[in-house]
């Protein structure tokens, strides 16, 4: 059994360079892995369309031979890309998880979470999430054109940026990841794996372990379980890292 783990690569165009080390990354694992796990945030913005566009489409083929060649796919829903739709579980016959959930690996059971729902003190996130995955605003974003769309998440990941720095002060990453941790693991879960906060990090805690992905922006991390074990790994992008772009969680 082999599975891979990877999360917040903020994809936007092709042409950007941690966009290229994936689908580089994504080649080389096609047909020597069981499992792909997404974890949220793999697109910069992707919401509510039944259809791929142009600057998509490069990663979804990636993912479509994956598949093809024998990957199980498995998709959390991130901050950035939610209401995935026909695209993920019909083309490319995603497990689609829009809050997280339970997996099973050689009777180990996993829990998996993007991270955006680990600080229940974010009171303001956490409102605006609701309204955002709620039917209507789904219903309403698959008929609004893709171009309004794409301003408005252009709109919002630049706003967001400016709160960043702030949270990060009043609620501590890894204080917020740990607490969060800890009661999933105590739920009866061995392991939790975790996207959102950009900071790659494995931590054991009693018979439990806990993967933080980091990103695939400057640090093309990643973790992998195999031999019925987890390893946090880093991908060899040599040179890429400093032009890849800066996003905010």
């Amino acid at each position: 059994m082999r599975a891979l783990f990877l999360a917040d690569a903020h994809l936007r165009r092709p042409s950007d360079p941690n966009y290229r080390v994936l689908l580089k990354f994504l080649a080389e694992q096609s047909g020597q892995t069981d499992l792909l796990v997404l974890l949220g945030d793999i697109f910069e913005f992707w919401i509510g369309k039944a259809t791929v566009s142009d600057h998509h489409a490069p990663m979804i083929e990636a993912l479509e031979r994956c598949q093809r060649q024998g990957t199980r796919l498995v998709y959390v829903e991130g901050n950035h890309d939610f209401h995935l739709g026909p695209v993920f579980t019909e083309r490319l016959k995603c497990q689609v998880l829009p809050d997280g959930g339970s997996i099973e690996l050689e009777g180990k059971k996993i829990y998996l979470a993007h991270g955006d729902l680990a600080n229940s003190g974010d009171a303001c996130y956490l409102r605006l999430r609701r309204i955002l995955r709620s039917n209507p605003v789904r219903l309403l974003m698959r008929i609004l054109p893709r171009t309004l769309l794409e301003a408005i998440g252009r709109w919002a990941s630049a706003k967001s940026r400016g709160f960043v720095a702030k949270r990060k002060r009043r609620w501590p990453d890894r204080e917020i990841l740990r607490a969060y941790a800890a009661a999933i693991l105590a739920s009866g879960h061995q392991a939790i794996v975790t996207g959102h906060y950009h900071h790659p990090f494995h931590e054991k805690s009693g018979d439990g372990e806990h993967i933080a992905l980091g990103d695939w922006i400057t640090q093309y991390s990643y973790a992998v379980y195999e031999d019925q074990a987890f390893t946090l790994r880093h991908y060899p992008a040599t040179g890429a890292s400093a032009r890849s772009p800066e996003v905010p969680p």
